[in-house]
């Protein structure tokens, strides 16, 4: 649905984007993830045609963007930056004068989109009267306005309460799944993205640091949370007796191949350290994403330091 072939942008002399790959296929839910200045909106700005690239393709729906924008663009909904409004106009007259800048719409599409974005019963106040969910979800309504096969959505959770971050997160599973749209979703919020996404892609300081299936995180390593009277001590022994392979200061380790955690014990034990606690941690979105946050801060691409197998990742 989406593919991007050696993207870059340069702003005078920044380069905000590297020689970007990337590949949405239909039907999923997908996130872009990355830190402030990453690359993301830079991105989706080309995905949209909003943002010219400097090299590289950029194909949406099957169409070159630069090239026959309008065709790339026709089923496509997005919430991209700051949605804008005319505030003194109700819901329903703001979604009424976008349809005359894009496409006819008749008012029994307008009220569709209005009951599936929860604003049923709203749509005729003044938008100034809205709260910042409301907005949000009016502007998720102009992007379902031209029945889109695609979806791009850029931090549409920002802002929100907890609550309202649970609402969007239930709108966007029952727009995948009943209107069977493909969706990007860039966020910044790495829980929402771990309960939405089947795939992500992650950007740091303008490149790719990794892209593939959520599955294939909790593959890359596996850490064992370790509560003993002297974590210090008990690592050099470990090391020592090549019973590790790494370790973190918050009490985790990465057991060396073939061994299990009855000979951790043991080898402590006998060496007079105790035993708290052994227990195998499943790798979170966090860990992932903050270890290659930490591997780009280091100099080196986090597609080098964290261990990812191409039979692991489930490229398509």
């Amino acid at each position: 649905m989406i593919r991007l072939t050696g993207i870059r942008k340069v702003f005078g002399r920044h380069e905000a984007v590297k020689n970007l790959d990337l590949e949405v296929p239909a039907g999923e839910i997908f996130g872009l993830l990355g830190h402030n200045g990453a690359g993301k909106s830079t991105a989706i700005g080309m995905m949209l045609g909003q943002v010219w690239p400097t090299e590289g393709e950029v194909r949406v729906c099957g169409h070159d963007v630069t090239k026959h924008r309008q065709l790339a663009l026709q089923k496509v909904g997005a919430i991209f930056e700051t949605p804008v409004f005319y505030d003194y106009l109700s819901g329903w007259r703001n979604l009424e004068i976008l349809t005359h800048y894009t496409a006819p719409t008749s008012p029994k599409r307008i009220r569709e989109v209005i009951e599936w974005v929860g604003l049923s019963g709203r749509e005729k106040s003044k938008v100034k009267t809205y709260s910042h969910g409301m907005r949000t979800r009016l502007a998720l309504a102009q992007a379902l306005l031209p029945k889109p096969e695609l979806l791009i959505l850029d931090e549409p959770s920002d802002g929100l309460d907890p609550e309202g971050i649970h609402e969007m997160r239930l709108t966007i599973q029952r727009l995948h799944k009943e209107m069977g749209l493909t969706i990007l979703l860039s966020s910044h919020l790495l829980n929402e993205v771990e309960q939405l996404c089947s795939r992500i892609a992650v950007m740091n300081k303008g490149k790719k640091v990794f892209e593939g299936a959520l599955s294939s995180i909790s593959q890359t390593e596996t850490w064992v949370r370790l509560r003993v009277n002297d974590f210090g001590a008990a690592v050099t022994l470990l090391r020592a007796e090549k019973l590790i392979v790494n370790h973190r200061d918050d009490g985790l380790i990465t057991l060396s191949e073939r061994t299990q955690t009855d000979r951790i014990v043991r080898c402590l034990v006998q060496n007079n350290i105790s035993v708290f606690e052994i227990s195998p941690q499943e790798q979170t979105l966090e860990d992932f994403y903050l270890s290659l946050m930490k591997s780009g801060a280091s100099g080196n691409p986090g597609t080098e330091k964290v261990a990812i197998t191409p039979a692991s990742i489930d490229r398509q």
